[in-house]
């Protein structure tokens, strides 16, 4: 299955949907197993070439929180 979205680089796992043809079940199901988010969800609170280290619920909620904080007040 081509996935016309998968914003995942990541292409080498398993679970990409480029890999299989149940579209993003895998990696979803996989990542909430192990408490994390997929990867795609970080893409939108990261700077181009950013690492992710640390795909935890957590993680992600304080890259959005310091993000939001990045924001000139007129945009919030």
């Amino acid at each position: 299955m081509t996935s016309h979205f998968c914003t995942c680089q990541n292409t080498a796992c398993r679970c990409h949907p480029s890999n299989h043809d149940q579209g993003c079940d895998l990696c979803i199901q996989k990542e909430l197993r192990k408490g994390e988010i997929p990867s795609c969800f970080f893409n939108l609170v990261i700077r181009p070439g950013e690492p992710v280290d640390d795909c935890t619920i957590a993680a992600f909620a304080r890259r959005v929180l310091a993000r939001e904080a990045e924001k000139p007040a007129s945009d919030k």
